[in-house]
């Protein structure tokens, strides 16, 4: 039994190693690779320049302020949409539902968050975007506010499905406490049940955050993809993601454009890893604040 154990051991420890290794070598090939880039443009002139125009035939601009900017302006505004509604449908199922209703809307949930992302892109052609053009009087839907929406989407059932964990893990102490002192149920839940799952919420919130920033498919169909600097919501955007998979399978070997993408993609792995880091320890140390 103890040869057994220490198997188990050594390979989920070879496992742990291996993903680190991974990790790393992603890191250092994106690295690697915008090196070039950084000595031909300048690290100044990426970050700063707002203008994307790599296949100009008088003078290629390689700065993907606006792209960042775009980036942010949906992920943003999918958040707004999609962390209110994520809370309140978690605190819903966790402390209001009753066990059929939760029973018919987690699979629903579940099912949600099976959707490929094609098809959510899709569905913002071919609905949302004309919505969006008919209420605001807009030639066309394909703007930021459309991916917001299709990301709010995307992003619910991670938000939910850990916010309700999160909440269900509050012990019943609390509750019980809070009702003997004579607050009503809504307060209980408001004032003690949520700020108790702050830790667990937050942490969901962040990984709701890290599933919209890596998102590629759906932007890519539903946002217009103009490289411009965006001023509003109602404007077309192009976001990091979207970049990529656009030119880097058209683009030269060996370029200043090739190497130019690869920072994209390096900016893109650091936003994505320090927003899942941050959620990793915001949800351990809820988990260990439940565990004293």
């Amino acid at each position: 039994m103890a040869n057994k154990e220490r198997l188990i051991k050594y390979f989920f420890t070879f496992t742990g190693v291996l993903s680190t290794i991974f990790l790393l070598g992603i890191f250092f090939l994106l690295l690697y690779n915008s090196v070039p880039a950084f000595r031909k443009i300048g690290i100044l002139e990426f970050f700063t320049s707002a203008r994307w125009n790599p296949t100009s035939y008088t003078k290629p601009t390689y700065g993907i302020l606006s792209l960042i900017v775009s980036t942010l302006m949906v992920t943003g505004g999918a958040m707004l949409i999609s962390v209110p509604l994520g809370i309140s449908c978690a605190a819903y199922l966790a402390e209001v539902a009753t066990p059929m209703v939760r029973e018919i809307v987690k699979p629903i949930i579940e099912v949600l968050a099976g959707i490929p992302s094609v098809v959510v892109g899709f569905l913002g052609i071919v609905l949302v975007g004309p919505a969006i053009a008919k209420i605001f009087n807009l030639p066309n839907g394909l703007n930021a506010i459309n991916g917001s929406i299709l990301l709010a989407i995307m992003s619910l059932p991670t938000i939910i499905s850990i916010s309700e964990d999160a909440i269900t893990s509050v012990p019943e102490e609390y509750k019980m406490a809070s009702l003997a002192l004579g607050a009503t149920r809504w307060q209980t839940l408001w004032k003690v049940v949520i700020p108790a799952s702050s830790s667990g919420i937050i942490a969901a919130i962040m990984l709701g955050v890290g599933r919209a920033v890596g998102e590629t498919m759906t932007v890519l169909m539903a946002t217009g993809n103009a490289p411009a600097m965006p001023h509003s919501f109602l404007d077309s955007v192009r976001t990091m993601t979207a970049t990529i998979a656009i030119e880097l399978g058209e683009v030269p070997y060996n370029t200043t454009h090739y190497y130019a993408l690869f920072v994209i993609g390096l900016v893109l792995f650091c936003i994505t890893f320090a927003v899942n880091l941050t959620s990793d320890i915001v949800l351990h140390k809820h988990q260990e604040k439940l565990g004293t």
